[in-house]
């Protein structure tokens, strides 16, 4: 780690379910790839594999579950601890690739104020169609990682910066997070539980959901919520919000869009109207 500061930048909020061999590649990366020093806060969800006392080796903060109580609450709960002036939660089957916190920082500083919601951009083996995200395969386990590879070819990945910051890795102020009060509870295990904090960043009037394109992470898809009994988050954002999500990241976040600046105030029409309508039900 080039350490350019023995500040605590970010507190980087990590839930991890038995997960412990990718636990220990993201940590691993981010003391390794980090230009600055950050704050590590796990939280473990039943820990049978040996997570407690590898954490407890390592000297990194944790906080703990008996059994699995979801991304919502294990990262509530670990927020806590956050001492850092900025909250970022990324998921424990990433690798952050170098210079993901140094240019994230940069955005930080162009933008000038505390107002705005930032995402890291993945690079992810396999194609779900997400237009904001960078599909190329540099391995589909830690078995067929190819980490050297990814190093020396991750800069030419580059996209333009985008509008629609709601997946992790999520960046925002502490100011904010303690705000809109982190996650939503009612959402556990977790599922739309992304979109749901977006949304009530964007009604406490945040009105800035970058994605930072040459800030990247290598998500291997899916090794903790592939194992997880989801709850039906598409049904309950509707009910909450009286839209869906698809809905909230087309016509409020612009999601995939090119990054201009503030994202204007949500104004209806005949067309947007009759469309909300139907994704009422």
């Amino acid at each position: 780690m080039n350490t350019m500061s023995t500040k605590n930048i970010f507190s980087i909020l990590i839930p991890t379910w038995n997960n412990l061999s990718y636990l220990k590649t993201c940590i691993e990366s981010i003391r390794k790839n980090s230009t600055f020093s950050h704050q590590i806060i796990v939280h473990v969800n039943e820990g049978a594999d040996g997570t407690i006392d590898w954490l407890q080796q390592e000297n990194i903060e944790f906080t703990q579950s008996e059994k699995n109580i979801g991304i919502c609450f294990a990262v509530n709960q670990s927020a806590a601890l956050a001492t850092a002036d900025y909250i970022l939660y990324i998921n424990d089957d990433m690798y952050v690739l170098p210079d993901w916190d140094k240019n994230l920082m940069s955005k930080i500083n162009a933008i000038g104020h505390s107002d705005f919601m930032m995402s890291a951009t993945m690079i992810e083996p396999k194609d779900t169609g997400n237009p904001i995200v960078v599909c190329k395969n540099y391995g589909t386990d830690l078995a067929s990682f190819e980490e050297a590879k990814i190093i020396a070819e991750y800069k030419t990945l580059a996209i333009s910066d985008w509008n629609g910051s709601s997946w992790p890795p999520v960046l925002m102020p502490k100011s904010w997070w303690l705000k809109i009060g982190g996650f939503s509870s009612e959402f556990s295990p977790g599922m739309y539980s992304d979109p749901d904090l977006a949304m009530k960043m964007w009604h406490a009037g945040c009105r800035i959901f970058i994605g930072v394109g040459n800030a990247f992470v290598y998500h291997f898809q899916a090794k903790s919520t592939g194992r997880v009994v989801k709850n039906d988050g598409r049904k309950m954002f509707k009910q909450k919000w009286t839209i869906s999500a698809n809905f909230f990241y087309k016509n409020y976040l612009k999601m995939g869009t090119p990054y201009t600046g503030k994202l204007p105030d949500y104004e209806s029409n005949i067309k947007l109207a009759l469309e909300k309508l139907r994704n009422k039900f």
